[in-house]
């Protein structure tokens, strides 16, 4: 697919939109269906490769416009019921068509918190995107009305505008609440529970804010900005911020309860704890976790090499295991840091990646080969003990797993040789271990998650936990959604 650039794309909206636009208070729902889809303007592939900009650089006023057209306003909403935290979704698209766009964020800030970060990351297809009644009657997720993209466009038009309402707060109510952990499903508790009045203070391990946010996420998917344009709203509320504080080594959970005067405490800790492959080979100079390797560029911005003092691995040939959007971060991220040939290498076929279909076509675009139904049988070192190949062994699909997924099947004698000098491990994350460690209260499950009841509460009393310690590694959106239960049970717990 040849690339348009965001020019041309705007252009073609605005003509479209003169066509469409007058008869906006008349269309029926057929009509609405045939306006095409658009796409989303974005930087040329090979210009972005050399940059850390954001790829995507957002609707136009006349796209995004006619994009809102689309929707067909049904009676139903099935998109309401498909998003994590209930997005009033019909009503905030029926708003940009009608140029009304403060009404729109508006609308989605009654129950989100973070429109700008979850209509850039979110996987809307497989979420309020999926059973939308254009998606349906085209028989394409990828046609359906661009839900994330509209919500992107409003919520970006609010901070460009100087538009942007700090919530209100109630009156101070003397009860304190500790968050532990500072990314999606903290963020949203913090918000919820001050704007009841009560004080709370977030106590993140990291030196930023942003949890997996800003050390998974790369800028060109997620700028920094964004995040600190959310963090900043918090701040403006009151909420206290405490970095480089390891609870359950600085300082135990049950002692900012016992000693520390804290009313309640929410564990969102995430899901750090890279899983490996366990092949031969995976202690060699030049194997990653994805997460260090991310965490390394993002957080400790190892590609500012004039700049940071974080050392980067250089690379020519990689390859990263996986078919995830953490996979296709890494990838892109090597292709950034100059690696000449990068590639995905992936046990099943494309159909089963978990990856967004965006991602995946934009990794395509910058030049990432796809290696499917392949999968590491051990990873060669040379003399020094750094990487040099991988032994790989060819897959055929057989019947579902437990996932829904056909199970990739080994071919017998299939191994071959695949030339590279640095391997990226990105097949998923555990949950981080240390609160359930240190706090022996604290049930978990066999994979480590914390285990919490319909409200969020753990097995100790005044403990409530969400996101990827809960979930495992999950999406920002059920973080958030979480972390409104836990936030709403919180503060019913504390005006009793």
């Amino acid at each position: 697919m040849s690339h348009k650039s965001p020019e041309k794309l705007r252009a073609e909206a605005a003509t479209l939109l003169e066509e469409y636009l007058p008869l906006k208070d008349t269309m029926k729902a057929k009509q609405r269906i045939g306006i095409p889809s658009q796409d989303m303007p974005s930087q040329d592939p090979m210009v972005r490769i050399t940059n850390l900009d954001e790829v995507a650089v957002g609707y136009s006023e006349e796209q995004a416009k006619l994009e809102a057209l689309r929707c067909t306003q049904c009676k139903k909403r099935p998109c309401i019921e498909a998003c994590p935290v209930k997005i009033d979704i019909p009503t905030f698209i029926q708003y940009i068509a009608d140029g009304e766009y403060q009404k729109s964020i508006d609308v989605i800030k009654k129950t989100s918190l973070l429109p700008s970060i979850c209509g850039r990351v979110c996987p809307q297809e497989v979420q309020c995107q999926e059973p939308c009644t254009v998606s349906k009657s085209l028989k394409d997720v990828n046609r359906g009305v661009a839900i994330g993209r509209l919500e992107r466009f409003v919520a970006d038009w609010e901070q460009a505008n100087g538009s942007v309402k700090i919530p209100d707060v109630k009156p101070e109510t003397g009860k304190k609440v500790a968050i532990v952990g500072a990314g999606p499903a903290g963020l949203v508790v913090a918000a919820d529970i001050r704007r009841e009045g009560h004080s709370v203070t977030i106590f993140e391990a990291f030196h930023k804010l942003g949890g997996v946010m800003r050390y998974g996420i790369p800028e060109f998917r997620l700028p920094n900005t964004i995040i600190d344009q959310e963090v900043n709203t918090l701040v403006s509320m009151g909420v206290e911020f405490r970095t480089n504080f390891v609870v359950g080594k600085t300082r135990k959970l049950e002692d900012l309860l016992s000693k520390d005067g804290y009313d309640a405490a929410f564990v969102g800790s995430g899901a750090g704890l890279p899983i490996f492959m366990g092949v031969e080979g995976e202690n060699l100079i030049g194997v990653f976790s994805a997460n260090e390797y991310l965490t390394r560029a993002n957080l400790m911005r190892a590609y500012d090499r004039e700049h940071a003092d974080t050392p980067i691995y250089e690379s020519q040939k990689v390859a990263v295991f996986g078919g995830g959007n953490v996979a296709m971060d890494s990838a892109r991220m090597a292709k950034r840091l100059g690696a000449a040939e990068v590639y995905v290498v992936y046990r099943r076929t494309e159909a089963e990646m978990p990856a967004r279909n965006e991602e995946i076509e934009h990794a395509k675009e910058e030049g990432i080969e796809f290696h499917f139904l392949q999968n590491a049988k051990r990873i060669l070192g040379d003399d020094g003990g750094k990487v040099r190949a991988i032994e790989c062994l060819r897959y055929e699909l057989g019947e579902p797993d437990d996932s829904g997924r056909r199970r990739p099947v080994e071919i017998k004698d299939s191994e071959f040789i695949l030339e590279v000098d640095t391997a990226i491990v990105a097949i998923g994350n555990g949950s981080n271990p240390l609160i359930p460690q240190t706090t022996k209260q604290i049930e978990v499950n066999r994979w480590g998650n914390i285990v919490v009841d319909e409200k969020q509460e753990t097995s100790m009393s005044k403990v409530f936990a969400g996101g990827d310690i809960v979930l495992g590694a999950a999406t920002v959106i059920l973080a958030m959604g979480e972390g409104r239960r836990a936030a709403a049970a919180i503060n019913e717990m504390l005006a009793e």
